[in-house]
């Protein structure tokens, strides 16, 4: 099994900053970037909207908790929006990820 992580950035040097840092802790074997994400969202009163970039980090269910902890210290929001969900993959990925990863 994988966990995905899931969170939006404001730019693309945001995103590779932290996908960086979790690259460089080991806190996920691999970071997907999207571009062009377009987020309509309630916010202080007011809907608002933005374009983002969005982060799928691929680690493994022990570590999400930490991971999810380093992306809400340094991601550049006051709420980062974070989510996760446990996918299916192939013996061949998650051992690839369990090697990758701490």
């Amino acid at each position: 099994m994988m966990l995905h992580v899931t969170t939006t950035c404001p730019n693309l040097d945001s995103a590779k900053h932290l996908a960086r840092e979790a690259l460089r802790q080991r806190l996920a074997a691999c970071v997907n970037i999207l571009p062009g994400v377009v987020s309509l969202f309630h916010w202080q009163g007011d809907v608002d909207e933005e374009t983002e970039l969005q982060l799928t980090f691929k680690t493994t269910e022990a570590l999400g908790p930490s991971l999810v902890k380093l992306i809400e210290e340094m991601h550049p929001y006051d709420l980062p929006v974070i989510t996760w969900e446990t996918v299916g993959t192939t013996e061949a990925a998650t051992d690839w990820l369990l090697s990758e990863t701490l």
